[in-house]
């Protein structure tokens, strides 16, 4: 392949979620030429059923799919749920691009272009309870192809809604866990008796920014803390506080949903943590996070807390996975460009 020909279109990649859709248009060397998102996830399509997956792709994707030659497709996410287009059933750990490929699932629009789809990871350990991912597999394929000294050995953090904690070995996904952090934060926030004495989204300030945001802080470690000397099973009563403490004036209204943020990540850290200790008792491997930025520069906060340094943070590696994952596949040559995403 000559370096015209990886300036040239060759791949088109299809990160689809629950809530949006973002499509990447890519070279032979897996670069980005051109990207685009849609609020179309897969509860959000324009149409119901089958139909209404093809009206997105073809929204999104429609003239990157006439640039003079067929380029070859490929998706990840939820649109390989058992509620996506067509379900992708999971790989069972290990897991790594080549058998995310040679397990893949492919559908096709109605204008004949075939797509092949990325399917989960199930980690199924005898003495435990399964865990599942989707998308978050594509996003470390890509992360261990930009960086692949961390491919020996490594914990990969992904904060979220649902948050992941990922053992990666030689390469593969070996094991993780799944926390419900964000979720049971925005239920705990929105519909719970601990939101009643927070101010809503449009309440004035109550203090200068520089004021607010010390609050919010201590607020926040001393969440930290209390989850991190907490006896086993303490956190029901623990949640209970978040109101107390704002009943008593401990802590100003703004600063109580910060409180309960830093429990909730206090109380997956100290899991999370012993779990690393438990696998890698000698010598801890690097730690990554992937996610959004912000919500990783807290995780990166606390981990700081907690006396475990985050190696680093990485932005959005799911275009470079989903080009291992088409490589792997057969459908673009391999590349061994390692700064795409």
């Amino acid at each position: 392949m000559t370096d015209h020909d990886h300036d040239r279109p060759a791949l088109i990649a299809l990160d689809w979620g629950t809530s949006s859709l973002r499509g990447f248009l890519m070279d032979g060397a897996g670069r980005i030429l051109a990207e685009r998102s849609s609020p179309h996830g897969i509860q959000h399509l324009p149409k119901p059923g089958p139909a209404g997956f093809d009206a997105a792709f073809t929204a999104l994707c429609g003239d990157w799919l006439s640039v003079g030659r067929a380029l070859p497709v490929v998706a990840g996410g939820m649109v390989g749920s058992a509620q996506g287009w067509v379900e992708a059933p999971y790989v069972p750990c290990p897991a790594d691009a080549r058998s995310l490929a040679d397990r893949a699932a492919w559908v096709e629009s109605a204008d004949g272009t075939r797509i092949l789809i990325a399917p989960g990871v199930l980690h199924d350990p005898a003495d435990g309870a399964p865990d599942v991912m989707r998308g978050e597999e594509v996003q470390i394929a890509g992360a261990l192809a930009e960086n692949p000294d961390w491919a020996a050995n490594a914990c990969v953090a992904m904060p979220g809604t649902h948050s992941k904690w990922v053992r990666i070995a030689d390469g593969r996904i070996t094991g993780f866990a799944t926390h419900m952090t964000g979720e049971l934060f925005a239920v705990l926030k929105t519909h719970s008796l601990l939101g009643r004495l927070m101010p809503g989204p449009d309440a004035p300030p109550a203090r200068a920014e520089d004021e607010a945001a010390a609050f919010t802080a201590a607020a926040f470690t001393m969440g930290l803390d209390a989850a991190r000397t907490s006896e086993p099973g303490a956190l029901p009563h623990q949640l209970f506080a978040t109101r107390t403490l704002g009943l008593t004036r401990r802590l100003p209204p703004e600063a109580l949903s910060h409180y309960l943020s830093g429990l909730l990540i206090g109380h997956e850290l100290t899991a999370s943590l012993a779990m690393m200790r438990r696998v890698w008792p000698d010598r801890a491997p690097p730690l990554l996070l992937i996610g959004d930025a912000g919500l990783c520069r807290r995780y990166a906060r606390a981990l700081d807390h907690f006396g475990t340094p985050v190696t680093a943070q990485l932005g959005n590696t799911a275009p470079r996975g989903l080009f291992q994952f088409a490589a792997a596949a057969g459908l673009i040559a391999p590349s061994t460009h390692t700064d795409a995403a």
